[in-house]
């Protein structure tokens, strides 16, 4: 990845709307995956949650590194305090309604990903709670009263 000071204006866009793109694809990629862990987990079936988080973390990963260089490449074009809101507002007419669609489909699906990982962490908490008290029995059940 080429520091946003050596890039030329065009180059810095180019790789922020490929940026986006990539994580429109991704994102979907993830929320399905994660759709595909819930399945896993009321199934009980830990070798395919296992292959899932395989093949979760180098999506996960690889969005995290084009935030990382979304946000350096719209600073280097904005200013330090600049946002993506704001570097969209800037395209002109063509792009700009392009790059809010995506963004907007992204944010989406981002939201979508967010519900789906809590939903699957509660599962597998609940699940886990219930390994508990099979394996130790709950607290006070068998005191005296």
């Amino acid at each position: 990845m080429n520091a946003p000071s050596r890039l030329t204006r065009q180059q810095a866009q180019s790789l922020l709307a490929d940026g986006v793109q990539a994580d429109v694809r991704d994102s979907a990629e993830v929320l399905a995956l994660l759709e595909r862990q819930f399945e896993a987990a009321l199934r009980h079936r830990s070798g395919e949650l296992t292959q899932l988080a395989g093949l979760l973390s180098p999506l996960l990963d690889a969005m995290e590194a084009r935030r990382q260089q979304r946000v350096s490449l719209v600073r280097a074009l904005l200013g330090p305090d600049g946002t993506m809101a704001q570097y969209i507002a800037a395209q002109p007419a063509p792009a700009q309604a392009d790059l809010k669609a995506a963004w907007s489909d992204l944010e989406r699906t981002v939201q979508a990903c967010k519900e789906a990982t809590a939903r699957n962490g509660g599962l597998l908490a609940e699940q886990y709670g219930v390994m508990q008290r099979v394996l130790h029995g709950e607290d006070g059940i068998y005191a005296p009263r």
